[in-house]
């Protein structure tokens, strides 16, 4: 079995960010730039966020957080949208999702800049990875492919089920997997004998944010399993798969804590060079 290391392929990945930028930069005057939108309190949020700003100072982008009460409004939210797609300084913008009861998530999301889309949720994003067209991606999926790409693991030829079918996760994930020509199976809360399907997968990704909902009778000897899932219980973190019961059976598994979470912070460490690159010329 092999253990799908995200924490140790997240510092390879930012080692090379790194010396892209430092290559980059004094050419171009300036290090790639990312806006940070953090609305409330939510704890959450806030370590995501920390996270994410640790990271982009480890690369050399510099990273800028504007954090607001949880009682802004939509026009003052709006209104920074706005101002950060005007700032020439500013390259990637991430708005920390969830955004507090009452403000419209979508319609923000809709107003950044495609340009500065570094989380890939904006239509023209969404529509460009539809239609095969280079763009941004979605991190978290995005981040998988990246993660299987360096553990020499091809899904060209293999069915792929996805447990979940999020916008986030779910959909991007099937659609990136059919770009590599697998054949993506999409199973969700509604699916009929989803353990059926499951048992027939080369590939599983679990995204639907249930502790150890995916058991070891699910599995097929020698499939690869993919926990996208970071539940909190009683004992602590811990994924979608039942990891324990899971991993003597599989060929190769990601743990929880330490596999897709620190991909999700690199792909957008990697997105939002792509997009410095695509404003300054590089």
């Amino acid at each position: 079995m092999i253990l799908l290391d995200g924490k140790e392929t997240a510092k390879t990945i930012r080692e090379e960010l790194k010396a892209e930028v430092e290559t980059l930069a004094p050419k171009h005057g300036r290090a790639p730039g990312l806006a940070v939108i953090l609305v409330g309190e939510d704890p959450a949020s806030q370590v995501y966020v920390r996270n994410k700003e640790k990271a982009c100072e480890n690369v050399g982008i510099v990273s800028v957080p504007h954090k607001l009460p949880a009682d802004t409004s939509q026009e003052d939210l709006e209104a920074l949208i706005e101002k950060l797609n005007a700032d020439g300084s500013v390259d990637g913008i991430l708005l920390q999702l969830p955004l507090p009861r009452g403000l419209d998530s979508q319609r923000c999301l809709e107003l950044i800049d495609p340009g500065k889309d570094v989380d890939g949720f904006h239509p023209i994003s969404v529509g460009k990875l539809t239609l095969g067209l280079p763009g941004f991606r979605s991190c978290t999926p995005a981040g998988v492919m990246n993660l299987l790409e360096r553990y020499d693991i091809d899904p060209s030829g293999k069915k792929c089920v996805i447990i979940g079918r999020s916008n986030i996760v779910g959909k991007p994930q099937a659609l990136m997997m059919l770009a590599k020509n697998a054949t993506p199976v999409i199973t969700h809360s509604r699916t009929k004998d989803l353990a059926r399907e499951c048992r027939d997968a080369d590939i599983i990704v679990a995204a639907l944010g249930r502790p150890k909902f995916l058991t070891a009778d699910m599995v097929k000897e020698g499939a690869v399993v993919i926990d996208v899932g970071i539940n909190r219980t009683d004992e602590g973190l811990c994924g979608d798969c039942d990891f324990e019961a899971v991993k003597d059976k599989v060929s190769a598994i990601t743990p929880v804590p330490g596999g897709v979470g620190p991909m999700t912070i690199a792909q957008l460490l990697v997105n939002t060079v792509q997009a410095y690159r695509e404003h300054v010329g590089a």
